[in-house]
């Protein structure tokens, strides 16, 4: 339970909240009288006695004058997942971060971002305001939490020493050990414990064991090794190089799953590829209408920062409009926006029937792009000079149980001679015309069709993509939609016609609120208005992300294939493939019964750490060895995992876990070892934007400061590059060592520390293309590269490692503004269809149930795996409340260490609205008692307008067990827990198993696979 007087402290349940601005009213409040919820600040540099200026700008010359006692550096935050472009100050003497603002090269940072070609002192002088009139033109900023998070490099709680549990998992009880007893220990195995042996690394290294026996199609042993990962920080091509190149385990997963997995599954259903999931995003400032929905520009989704710059530009200088649809009202729509911006409020959990609604609405008044969708192909679409095409107008079998029911018609299925293969490229996909089905040609074909095509095997019944589309939105009446999502039906009817009403220059933009138990289906029917108004690739529409300069393969550089490398193997461990594939689906259909399978699985998913974690529970499809989480804790975000997280603490269970952390989490507190890895500004790192960025950028992050892990025998930093090379050498792993690297001529080059391979990966970052040019001695001086110079001249050749500088100096590589649009297109176009009927989705059977399941956007009310509605087990007359989370733009899970933040927002109450508060006799400040079949909360409620009916919103990040929330005992030194790092609830603690699985798993959405925690079923009481 929480304590009612921490939420109190941090959390402003003071009638002045209103609408907006939830935790931060009683903040202004506390700021204005000096009152902290934390420890009163220090009177050093606050405003009127602030730092001493970084470098200052003479105002005759232009000459830029360092400061010699800081070092300005251009590097990456990892404060969020959206990875800005920063320039970093940091005290030379002291080893330390001062502050943290935006790096001026970078578009996640700056709008207009400057060229290139500029020299740092000129991207010095730029942030200065140096010019007459210049003013705010060019500075660059880091958000609030970007400012903040800095603090975790300084956090008394990392761990700094390898680590290993003393007595049972979970007991919070660890020794300090040296890094060569951590890696003889993992390699080797034995009873480490005094709990009976352990297999090591080296052991479960067996290339030529299956990993279940009798079951091939799982792969060798070696997958019983699997790894957690949480977002690819600019690491993880050194992680797949160990884990999949050189060990050979093909299970590897990120955190998507439990992010905001659902609305990249439903993209990528659209954009026809489930496992890279690609998506657009709306040309935020040229759009004219944008309906935001289950996210909210500068408050979520990724890139949060950047996205709330571009609207806030747009509206007050261009021509936007946009309405957010979402359960509560943040501060996307507030005074300062006018009647630029609307909210809409929806039941969570609901979208599918709001944009199923404006489809039909469209489809009823012919409010569709008939010139975009009738294209069937490339050619047709260059013909027409549209910027995409779809495959609207492609013929789809419907006939049932025939056995290309769900698949596209293809030549070869009405006897056309092809010069390929049966449904290969070579086999053409057939449309409507007088003459019957005919391939796709270079002009357009009918939109609608309903009617039989003539086989081989007799007449099939077809239908077109869109035909199909149009009978799943007729399916309910649009008063039938509003009933369901809680939007009134003149609401809907008059988002469809605005949305309509700009041509191509309206958007539909989403994400985290997609998660839900309808949220795949939620997601797909969202972009699929995108699809119907053809807007994607052109200037005003939705675009991808202009794409990357790549680290890995280069022209200098080859740091993805090596001599030995091995091929990892193996149907993956979150059951992310066909269930017929399996050795179980065979088995079971010889028997006369292939269905149900004995748990889910998932064809149209990328990999799944819900289920993981539920697989490695019940040992379905497999017991696993050894786990490994890497900067992930998906104990703390896997919503109904609480109910399986004591069975992880059972070493016959996993027999060996591994954490990568600079912190004690909730994950790595049920560790065996802990590892302990760089922070932020200590270590090496790519990345590229996830989005919202037209041109092409790569983010550089390397250590701007010396690393406070500690050192091996060999004098080199711990972390996660070290451990993995020495245990990669220490088994004799090829990839590792002296000869492992090859270059352009084939020459082999080492890779014994972590910057063999990140410098060689800037080496061809800076080379791709028309390479960049070289650094000068200013610019190296200036962002304190000189601090690695010497790393790049032993690592590099005499000609690269000035180029590879460049890329440090400022911080990546990033394409200049004006190469973002064509004319009137997107540059960087996506050229692949977009699929208004995906067939991979339209023929799978769902394992579970065995049922079809659409190949379009649809609206679907929750279900459980076993196909039953969650309405039918926990009915709304008894569980009339629904749950929804959301972000705050200052605050996440793992930067709750950061106590700057815990001033502002030190706590997450219960969001009520006014009207349900009303109706259960609740008050602002009152505890309340929120129940769900899967969990119990007591919290404080903030009664405020702008919450949906029957709704509580709790915001994510809080409600901490790990972090220093607890006491953590390492050799005989205690860490005692701060309260402050426990304030606060969980919503996930809320979040329910499927009572319909036979083997015990959370309940997740039944497509994609991901978490439910928008819209859980719940009710609600007043305690006191």
């Amino acid at each position: 339970m929480t304590n009612r007087r921490n939420i109190l402290k941090g959390a402003a349940a003071a009638g002045a909240l209103g609408t907006f601005g939830v935790g931060y009213a009683g903040t202004v409040k506390k700021i204005a009288k000096g009152k902290w919820s934390g420890d009163v600040p220090r009177n050093e540099h606050v405003t009127g006695n602030s730092l001493p200026p970084e470098y200052s700008v003479d105002p005759l010359t232009g000459d830029v004058i360092p400061n010699p006692d800081q070092a300005m550096s251009y590097t990456m935050c990892i404060g969020c997942t959206t990875m800005c472009g920063v320039r970093v100050r940091v005290d030379k003497k002291n080893n330390k971060v001062l502050r943290v603002t935006g790096n001026p090269y970078s578009p996640m940072s700056t709008d207009p971002f400057i060229p290139y070609e500029s020299s740092v002192a000129e991207s010095f002088a730029a942030m200065a305001q140096a010019g007459k009139a210049n003013g705010l033109a060019n500075r660059s900023t880091a958000c609030g939490r970007g400012n903040a998070v800095l603090q975790q490099v300084d956090n008394p709680r990392r761990v700094l020493k390898p680590l290993k549990r003393v007595g049972p998992r979970g007991s919070d009880r660890w020794e300090a050990i040296s890094f060569e007893q951590l890696v003889e220990e993992v390699v080797e195995g034995g009873n480490l414990f005094g709990e009976g042996k352990v297999a090591g690394l080296r052991e479960i290294r067996d290339l030529e064991t299956p990993a279940v026996q009798g079951a091939p199609e799982f792969g060798p042993r070696a997958n019983r090794l699997v790894w957690m990962n949480c977002v690819d920080d600019g690491r993880d091509n050194f992680v797949l190089r160990w884990l999949k190149q050189s060990f050979g385990s093909n299970n590897f997963t990120r955190h998507g799953s439990y992010c905001g997995g659902a609305y990249r599954s439903g993209s990528g259903a659209m954009f026809g590829d489930f496992k890279a999931m690609p998506h657009a995003k709306p040309d935020f400032l040229n759009a004219e209408f944008i309906i935001f929905a289950g996210t909210a520009p500068g408050n979520a989704g990724n890139p949060f920062k950047r996205v709330g710059t571009l609207i806030a530009k747009a509206r007050t200088d261009e021509n936007l409009s946009y309405v957010v649809v979402d359960p509560m009202l943040n501060n996307a729509q507030n005074a300062p926006s006018g009647e630029r911006s609307k909210w809409v409020p929806i039941k969570p959990g609901t979208d599918g029937a709001m944009a199923m609604a404006m489809m039909r609405w469209m489809f009823e008044n012919d409010r569709i792009d008939h010139a975009y969708l009738s294209q069937p192909g490339a050619e047709a679409a260059k013909a027409a000079g549209e910027a995409n095409w779809s495959n609207a107008t492609h013929l789809v079998v419907v006939e049932p149980d025939h056995p290309r029911y769900g698949h596209c018609l293809r030549g070869s299925d009405i006897g056309l001679e092809i010069a390929g293969e049966a449904y290969s490229e070579a086999d053409p996909y057939m449309v409507a015309s007088d003459a019957g089905p005919v391939p796709v040609a270079g002009g357009p074909a009918p939109l609608f069709f309903e009617g039989e095509a003539q086989t081989g095997q007799g007449p099939v019944a077809v239908k077109t993509a869109l035909s199909l589309l149009r009978d799943e939105a007729m399916r309910k009446t649009i008063e039938e939609y509003s009933t369901d999502c809680g939007i009134p039906d003149y609401t809907l009817i008059g988002l469809a016609r605005e949305f309509t009403s700009h041509g191509r220059k309206a958007a539909v933009n989403s994400h985290g609120g997609m998660m839900g138990g309808s949220g795949f289906y939620n997601a797909y029917a969202l972009v699929m208005l995108n699809t119907l108004i053809g807007n994607l690739n052109w200037k005003g529409g939705t675009m991808i992300a202009g794409g990357w300069f790549p680290d890995n393969k280069g022209p200098a550089y080859d740091l993805v294939t090596f001599p030995g490398m091995v091929k990892a193997k193996g149907l993956p461990f979150g059951r992310n493939v066909p269930y017929e594939k399996t050795t179980e689906f065979k088995t079971k259909k010889a028997a006369g019964k292939p269905f149900p399978a004995d748990g889910p699985w998932y064809p149209n998913a990328p990999g799944l750490a819900t289920e993981w974690i539920s697989s490695l529970a019940s040992g379905y499809p497999y017991h696993a060895e050894t786990l490994v989480f890497r900067n992930t804790n998906p104990v703390y975000g896997v919503p109904g995992i609480a109910h399986l997280v004591d069975k992880l603490k059972d070493p016959k269970v996993v027999p060996l876990i591994i954490s990568i952390d600079p912190f004690i989490n909730e994950s790595s507190s049920i560790a065996d070892y802990i590892v302990p890895d760089s922070v932020m500004y200590e270590t090496w790192g790519f990345a590229k934007p996830w989005g919202g960025v037209w041109t092409k950028a790569t983010t550089a992050r390397w250590p701007v400061i010396e690393p406070k892990m500690a050192k091996n025998a060999a004098g080199e930093r711990v972390g996660m590059e070290t451990f993995l090379i020495a245990t990669a050498k220490k088994m004799g792993l090829p990839g590792f060592g002296d000869n492992a690297i090859p270059d352009a001529e084939g020459n082999l080059h080492p890779l014994n520390r972590a910057e063999d391979f990140y410098i060689r990966g800037a080496a061809n970052v800076a080379m791709l293309g028309k390479p960049v040019g070289d650094a000068t001695d200013e610019d190296i001086a200036l962002t304190n590269v000189a601090r690695i110079a010497d790393d790049l001249k032993a690592v590099l050749k005499p000609d690269e490692w000035r180029k590879a500088a460049t890329i440090y100096a400022k911080g990546g590589r990033y394409e200049d503004i004006e190469h973002a649009y064509t004319e009137d297109k997107a540059t960087h176009q996506f050229s692949q269809p977009m699929l208004v009927w995906n067939e991979g989705l339209g023929s799978f059977r769902h394992a579970t149930t065995g049922r079809h399941m659409p190949g379009c956007p649809t609206w679907r009310e929750a279900e459980f795996a076993d196909g039953t509605k969650v309405s039918a087990h926990y009915p709304e007359a008894e569980w009339p409340v629904k749950v929804m989370s959301f972000k705050s733009p200052l605050q996440n899970s793992y930067s709750v260490g950061a106590k700057a933040l815990l001033r502002i927002v030190a706590a997450n109450p219960l969001n009520v609205g006014a009207e349900l508060a009303a109706a259960h006799g609740i008050k602002n400040g009152d505890m309340v008692r929120l129940t769900t079949p899967g969990g119990v909360l007591e919290s404080v409620a903030v009664v405020r307008d702008g919450v949906a009916p029957n709704t509580v919103a709790i915001e994510h990040g809080f409600g901490h067990r790990g972090f220093g929330a607890n006491d953590i005992t390492i050799d005989d030194e205690t860490w005692h827990a701060d309260p402050r790092l426990a304030a606060g609830v969980l919503l996930n603690d809320l979040g329910m198993v499927d009572p319909t699985r036979e083997k015990s798993g959370v309940w997740v959405d039944p497509i994609s696979g991901t978490a439910v925690r928008q819209g859980l079923p719940a009710r609600i009481e007043r305690i006191g």
